[in-house]
């Protein structure tokens, strides 16, 4: 049951660090650090959005139009949070 536990936590903690590459990724692309043009930098920016998006598009329908800024990532880091916070503090104690 422990490495169950783990395996949640490590997933959680992935995700986490996918969404804030995501987010780093999308502003190195904006302001042209990156060049687009490169296949690598394509198939890691395709990769990221494949991850990111299912999560990300729901948040961003209820979200209203703040022109440029897309604060979507960061209200998904907070729900993983809080998800995380929820389940160390509440989830396991009942099962160990």
């Amino acid at each position: 049951m422990i490495a169950l536990i783990q395996t949640i936590v490590l997933a959680l903690d992935l995700y986490w660090w996918i969404i804030i590459a995501s987010a780093v990724f999308s502003w190195l692309y904006a302001f042209n650090v990156v060049n687009p043009g490169n296949q690598f930098v394509g198939t890691i920016g395709n990769m990221l959005y494949r991850l990111t998006e299912p999560a990300l598009r729901p948040i961003r329908r209820f979200m209203p139009d703040l022109g440029g800024i897309d604060i979507s990532p960061i209200i998904l880091l907070l729900i993983l949070f809080f998800v995380r916070q929820f389940f160390l503090t509440t989830i396991v104690p009942l099962v160990l």
